[in-house]
């Protein structure tokens, strides 16, 4: 294969990539970032990281799961740069609105609560961060350990355990200590 088709190879795969997991790398980006510029910042950061990755990449694991560990990586490096400030974690689901029965306060009140789980989980080590990051994305146990490096059953583990961590934070109203 000359460089010619490698580059056509790798373009195909970054443009299905793009498509299929673009709205999860959104999502991803807006959890690690709440100002725009940064969340637009680092969603390029990551676009691109995916750009230059695919030229490695020998399907040994799923285009998915590559993808996802291509772009927490790139968003926890940029979250643990000492010049930068720590992100904040905003609302994954934005289509509480869309809720046909819901009143507006109980929208509010859903909203909120919402928020507070994510401030919690903002206040995780990055790798617990992470974890529970790919666990909303409903990654399985095996796939969240292909991307993070950790065994299944130590994601399952902490899983359990940062699950519960979070429900105690929640309901005494504290995101402080870890």
């Amino acid at each position: 294969m000359d460089d010619a088709d490698r580059t056509a190879s790798r373009e195909q795969r970054y443009a299905g990539a793009a498509t299929a997991f673009g709205p999860a790398l959104e999502r991803l980006a807006r959890a690690y970032e709440r100002d725009p510029d940064k969340r637009r910042d680092l969603l390029q950061e990551i676009h691109i990281a995916l750009w230059r990755s695919l030229a490695r990449f020998d399907g040994r694991c799923s285009l998915r799961t590559w993808v996802y560990r291509v772009a927490h990586n790139t968003a926890t490096s940029k979250v643990l740069r000492p010049q930068t400030n720590a992100p904040s974690i905003v609302a994954l689901d934005d289509s509480l609105e869309s809720v046909a029965e819901a009143s507006a306060e109980e929208i509010v009140d859903r909203r909120r609560a919402l928020e507070r789980l994510h401030d919690l989980i903002a206040r995780l080590k990055p790798l617990d961060r992470q974890v529970m990051l790919l666990y909303l994305e409903q990654l399985d146990a095996a796939s969240i350990a292909e991307i993070t490096g950790l065994s299944a059953a130590n994601v399952a583990t902490k899983v359990r355990r940062i699950k519960q961590l979070l429900i105690q934070r929640f309901h005494e109203g504290t995101g402080d200590g870890r």
